[in-house]
């Protein structure tokens, strides 16, 4: 498998596109792109042009890309986004990657961006991961998991994770729980 970098000369051609305004060009050539290399191409961008991808772009692929942001750049666009714009964005990333998003936020922003969210249990998670500190355990883990019944047949059990797993972006790990609800085990995939 060949390695994929973004160079130069794709960089003046998004740079050309975003000038020239040929907002269906740049949306075709940027959904050829994994969202860590649109994060690349944000990087090498000036505020006002990334900002502009940002909102060309559906939320589904820019918000991991923000996610993988150096921190300084992120806020640089997320301060210039409607707090409605920023809930959208903060709908499509695992619960983990909105808190820290939004922590990054004044704390008269994030009111007014929870108040935006129109999944309620989504806002009650990320006002739950807030309240860890943000090197701490808690303030590390994600809300959404994929688990499992111990009892369960293997046909059961295939059928339950791939119903979990559609409302979890990454899973990494499916837990293994009892009748009451208590970790057994963890199997890594």
């Amino acid at each position: 498998m060949a390695n994929f970098q973004i160079d130069k000369q794709q960089i003046e051609e998004i740079r050309s596109l975003i000038e020239a305004q040929h907002n269906k060009k740049l949306q075709k050539k940027l959904n050829q792109f994994h969202y860590a290399d649109i994060a690349e191409i944000i990087q090498e961008l000036t505020n006002q042009e990334a900002l502009f991808l940002v909102k060309l772009l559906d939320s589904t692929k820019t918000a991991d890309a923000l996610a993988e942001l150096d921190e300084d750049i992120r806020e640089g666009i997320i301060k210039q986004l409607s707090v409605k714009e920023i809930a959208d964005e903060i709908e499509e990333l695992d619960t983990d990657d909105a808190a820290d998003l939004i922590a990054e936020l004044p704390e008269a922003r994030q009111e007014k961006v929870f108040n935006e969210i129109s999944d309620e249990a989504l806002a009650e998670d990320l006002r739950e991961l807030l309240n860890y500190d943000e090197n701490t355990a808690g303030g590390l883990m994600a809300k959404e998991l994929v688990k499992v019944q111990e009892d369960l047949s293997v046909l059961k059990c295939v059928n339950a994770m791939r119903a979990q797993a559609e409302n979890v972006t990454r899973v990494h790990s499916i837990y293994v729980v009892d009748s009451k609800n208590r970790l057994k085990g963890r199997l890594s995939l």
